[in-house]
C-alpha cells in the first residue's frame, strides 16, 4: 500500500476504528527478511519461561528425551497456525486486531483482542515476577534483612514482603520503558541476544562438570513406571507446549506485517521457532536433571538454582543479567501486542503508551507469583487454561481467512463501521457462537483442575477433554464457524483486492 493510499484510507475511515498504530504498513516500509524473523524467535525463545517449560516436564516425571520430544512436537504443531495467521499480516500489512475484524466484525473483534490481551497481561506479570525475584535473590545476599521483613500482605496473597518490593520495583522499571517508547528497548535486545546464549552455555557446562558428565545426567530414568501413566501426563503436557506460544500464533500478524515477502516470514519462522525452543529447552532439561545428582532433588526454577551458588559476585552478575534480559523480553513479547489490542477498543483514545499501562496494571492483578509457584500449576493451570481460550479464536480466524474469504480482504471496509465486515451492528454473531462452543467442552476440566468443583461431580471423560484443550477448541470452533458461515452465506462476497501487491488498494479508495 502506498503512502498516498494510506492518506486516503485515513480520510475515509471511521475514527473509532482507525489510528496510526492500527493502519496497514505500506510496502515501502516493510523491511523484515528471513533472518529478522529467525532472530525474533531466537530472541523470544531464549528466556527463563522456556527453561522452566522444559524443567517442568522433568519435574513432572519425564526423562530427557521424552521432554525434548514433547517440546519439539508442540512447537512444530503451533508453527502451523503461526504461519497461517501470519499470511494475512504479510499480505495486507495489518495487525491482529484488524485481521480479527474480518471474522468477528469491526466491533466484535474486540472480543478476541481482549481475550488475547489478558493472556499477554498474564505473561507480562510472570516475566515481571521473574525479573523482580532475580533482583530479590541478588539483594538479599548483600542485605540479609530483606529476607526477614515483616509480612504486610495477607496469607492468601502468598506474597512475602521482600520479593514484593523487588517485584513492584521491576514493574515500575517496565512502565518507565513503556513511557520512553519501544525504541528504548533496542539496546537491551542486543545485550540479551549476545549475553543470554553465553550464560545458558555456561550453566550447561557447570551442570555437566558438577554432574560428572552428560552420561549420568541423561541416564536419569523416567518416573513413569507404566505406559498409561506416561500418556496421562504426555497429552496435557503437549497441549501446554502448544499453548506456550498460542498467544503469538494469533497476533503474529503484528510482526509479519513488516515482512518483505511471504516467503521471508514463513522461512524465518520455520527456521527460528522449533529449533531455538528445542535447543534452549535441552539446556533446561540437562541442568534440571543434573540438580537431582548434585543436590538430591529436582530444582526446576533456574533462579532458585542460581541462588544456591556460593559466590555473591557470581549470583549478582547472573541475576542482573536475568533482570535485563527479562526486561527486554517483556517489552518485546508482552507489551507491544496487548497495547495494540487495547488500542483497538478505542483507537482515538488509547495509544501504545496507555495500552502498555493497562497491560501493566492487569499483570499485577493476575497474581503471577501464584501461576508459577509449582510445575503442575505452570502447565495445567496456566498454559492449558489459556490455550482453551486462544485455540478457538485461531480456528475461527484461519477458517474465515482461508476457506470463507479465500485470502481476499477488503482493506478499506476493515476501517469502516458500515461496510463488508459490519455484520449485525458490528458483530458477527456466528463467530461469537462458534467461540463459545469451542470453549464450553473445556470448562468442566478447568473447574476440576483448579478445584473449583470436585472431580467426582463430573464424568471423567468430560473433564479429560481439558487435556486436549487447544486442539478441541481449535477444531470445534473452526468447523462450527465454517458450517454457520457457509449455510448463512454471510460476508462471503469476494473482496476487490485480488493481488498480493496491495499497492493496487489505492484504486479502490
Amino acid at each position: 500500500m502506498t503512502d498516498d493510499s494510506l492518506e486516503v484510507l485515513q480520510v475515509n475511515s471511521d475514527s473509532s476504528l482507525y489510528s496510526e498504530d492500527l493502519a496497514p504498513i505500506p510496502l515501502s516500509k516493510r523491511s523484515w527478511n528471513t533472518w529478522n524473523y529467525a532472530a525474533l524467535w531466537i530472541s523470544m525463545s531464549l528466556c527463563i519461561p522456556t527453561y522452566m517449560l522444559a524443567s517442568s516436564l522433568i519435574e513432572g516425571g519425564m526423562n530427557w528425551w521424552q521432554a525434548i520430544l514433547t517440546i519439539f512436537l508442540g512447537n512444530t504443531i503451533v508453527l502451523i497456525p503461526m504461519l497461517l495467521n501470519g499470511h494475512a499480516g504479510a499480505k495486507y500489512g495489518i495487525p491482529f486486531p484488524v485481521l480479527a475484524r474480518a471474522s468477528f466484525g469491526v466491533k466484535g473483534a474486540n472480543v478476541p483482542a481482549v481475550l488475547r490481551a489478558i493472556v499477554a497481561c498474564g505473561w507480562f506479570g510472570i516475566q515481571t515476577w521473574i525479573g523482580g525475584f532475580a533482583l530479590y535473590l541478588m539483594l538479599k545476599l548483600w542485605i540479609p534483612s530483606l529476607e526477614t521483613l515483616p509480612r504486610i500482605f495477607p496469607d492468601s496473597f502468598g506474597l512475602e514482603t521482600g520479593p514484593a518490593i523487588t517485584f513492584f520495583a521491576f514493574w515500575a522499571l517496565n512502565m518507565f520503558v513503556v513511557y520512553l517508547g519501544v525504541d528504548s528497548i533496542k539496546k537491551l535486545l542486543v545485550f540479551k541476544a549476545f549475553f543470554l546464549p553465553i550464560a545458558a552455555l555456561a550453566l550447561l557446562c557447570w551442570a555437566i562438570l558438577e554432574g560428572k558428565g552428560l552420561g549420568p545426567i541423561l541416564n536419569q530414568p523416567s518416573k513413569f513406571h507404566a505406559s498409561g501413566d506416561f500418556w496421562t501426563f504426555f497429552f496435557p503436557a503437549l497441549t501446554g507446549m502448544v499453548g506456550f506460544w498460542a498467544t503469538l500464533s494469533l497476533n503474529i500478524p503484528d510482526f509479519t506485517r513488516y515482512a518483505k515477502s511471504q516467503s521471508a516470514q514463513m522461512r524465518g519462522q520455520a527456521i527460528g521457532l522449533p529449533s531455538s525452543m528445542t535447543l534452549f529447552s535441552f539446556i533446561g532439561v540437562v541442568v534440571t536433571s543434573a540438580t537431582v545428582i548434585i543436590y538430591g532433588h529436582t530444582i526446576w526454577d533456574p533462579l532458585v538454582l542460581a541462588g544456591k551458588f556460593s559466590s555473591k559476585l557470581l549470583v549478582s552478575i547472573a541475576m542482573i543479567a536475568v533482570t535485563i534480559s527479562t526486561l527486554a523480553t517483556n517489552i518485546a513479547a508482552n507489551i507491544i501486542s496487548p497495547a495494540n489490542d487495547f488500542a483497538n477498543l478505542a483507537p482515538s483514545k488509547i495509544n501504545f503508551r496507555k495500552g502498555g499501562y493497562i497491560t501493566g496494571l492487569i499483570g499485577i492483578l493476575i497474581f503471577p507469583w501464584k501461576l508459577i509457584a509449582d510445575a503442575n500449576g505452570y502447565i495445567f493451570t496456566w498454559l492449558i487454561a489459556y490455550s482453551s481460550l486462544l485455540g478457538p479464536i485461531g480456528g475461527i480466524m484461519i477458517a474465515d481467512y482461508f476457506f470463507i474469504r479465500k485470502q481476499q480482504l477488503d482493506i478499506k471496509d476493515m476501517y469502516k463501521v458500515r461496510g463488508r465486515y459490519t455484520f449485525s451492528k458490528g458483530v458477527n454473531n456466528y463467530a461469537i457462537l462458534a467461540l463459545i462452543l469451542g470453549i464450553l467442552p473445556n470448562v468442566p476440566g478447568f473447574l476440576t483442575t483448579t478445584k473449583i468443583i470436585s472431580e467426582n461431580s463430573v464424568w471423567p471423560w468430560l473433564s479429560g477433554i481439558y487435556h486436549y484443550a487447544w486442539f478441541v477448541g481449535f477444531l470445534v470452533s473452526g468447523l462450527t464457524y465454517l458450517l454457520f458461515m457457509r449455510n448463512a452465506k454471510v460476508g462471503t462476497a469476494e473482496a476487490t483486492e485480488t493481488k498480493e501487491d496491495i499497492q493496487l488498494a489505492s484504486n479502490q479508495l
